[in-house]
């Protein structure tokens, strides 16, 4: 029967595996000959990026952890490259799956076919045609040598048939942080303190950033936030920052009586100030989903998504990274007037049963 290695190694890994872990569980149930390992490879390793997420979301201890975190792009990499090697030697296996697009996705799949097994990838094919980015880069490599893909939407099937893989390699079913969403919702909970007891629900805004083009450039960081100040016309921010950013913003002074930093927030607490929130701006990938879902207003500062459907059928739109486009985004979010959400193909919390009954079917 078949054995399985699970990797997670970032914040976004842990919504995307806890649906899979879950249906595994379920058909170990079922039959106890079905092995799986959990390794987390340490690329986050504080408490409120890893840790927090097994305890919300009911994934188990695991197996390894490969504490591959810190260090440039490059040592990130070698380092989870080094320690996996070790752990797939010790503890042999039919299948590494991988997740979504982080360092960790990369390092354990070339890890893992250098010792001819095979990977599966949970995101496979999804483009945002820009190599200054990592992820597009840790996307791009770890597709060229997957075994299984493992789809959220037409348009990765699409960019994976133009590539040249063949169509028994592409499992188009749908989004697993998606059934994470669906399954957590009831859970989501307030979070605590003075400043989300004061808050209205639809009368604020969350906003998250971390990209260099963002945060990393002074200037432009400063135009960005007054312009979000004056769109969003004093009603309250939201903004859980990193320590890097939230430095950045003092040494130019940025401050507003609205404009509210917060440490980062565990995924039900989170998600739940975007449920309630009145619009979303951020740059992140993952938010735009989770965003559109909840039919929560979406502005995306960022000048491409490799999550186009988020565009098409979701809530989301892509403004760029121009302060001065900001305006008419704001305007129509302040006024009602924003896109609904259509409904994407397949996002509908069934995600892990079709990924792991593909999975049982192939290699038993």
């Amino acid at each position: 029967m078949p054995t399985f290695t699970i990797v997670a190694g970032a914040r976004p890994n842990f919504m995307k595996i806890a649906p899979i872990i879950h249906q595994l569980q379920k058909q170990q149930a079922k039959n106890p000959a079905i092995k799986f390992r959990l390794i987390h490879t340490g690329q986050h390793y504080d408490k409120k990026m890893s840790g927090d997420f097994f305890e919300q979301l009911n994934i188990p201890e695991p197996d390894a952890n490969l504490g591959g975190g810190g260090g440039t792009q490059a040592e990130q990499t070698a380092a989870i490259m080094v320690a996996f090697e070790k752990e797939l030697l010790e503890n042999p296996t039919d299948l590494v799956l991988v997740v979504g697009d982080v360092t960790s996705t990369l390092a354990c799949s070339i890890a893992a076919k250098k010792l001819c097994i095979d990977v599966a990838h949970v995101e496979g094919g999804i483009r945002s045609g820009d190599l200054t980015m990592p992820e597009e880069i840790n996307r791009m490599v770890t597709d060229s040598i997957t075994d299984h893909f493992f789809t959220t939407s037409e348009i990765a099937n699409e960019n994976l048939r133009k590539s040249g893989f063949s169509e028994e390699k592409i499992h188009y079913v749908g989004n697993t942080m998606i059934d994470t969403l669906l399954a957590q919702m009831p859970r989501f909970e307030k979070p605590e303190g003075e400043l989300f007891d004061q808050l209205k629900p639809k009368e604020y805004f969350v906003m998250t950033m971390h990209r260099p083009a963002n945060v990393d450039q002074e200037q432009k960081l400063k135009a960005m936030i007054d312009a979000i100040l004056e769109g969003t016309q004093g009603l309250p921010i939201i903004f859980p920052v990193h320590p890097r950013t939230a430095k950045n913003l003092q040494a130019l002074g940025i401050s507003s009586p609205n404009l509210n930093l917060c440490e980062p927030l565990g995924y039900l607490q989170f998600n739940y100030l975007v449920k309630n929130a009145k619009g979303v701006i951020t740059d992140s990938g993952g938010i735009t989903e989770e965003a559109s879902v909840m039919n929560v207003p979406c502005i995306t500062l960022r000048d491409n998504t490799e999550r186009a459907e988020t565009i098409h059928l979701g809530t989301n739109e892509l403004v760029g990274t121009d302060p001065a486009k900001l305006k008419p985004y704001l305007e129509k979010v302040m006024a009602g007037e924003w896109k609904q959400y259509q409904g994407i193909p397949k996002w509908d919390g069934k995600t892990a049963e079709r990924i792991v009954e593909i999975l049982v079917k192939h290699y038993s």
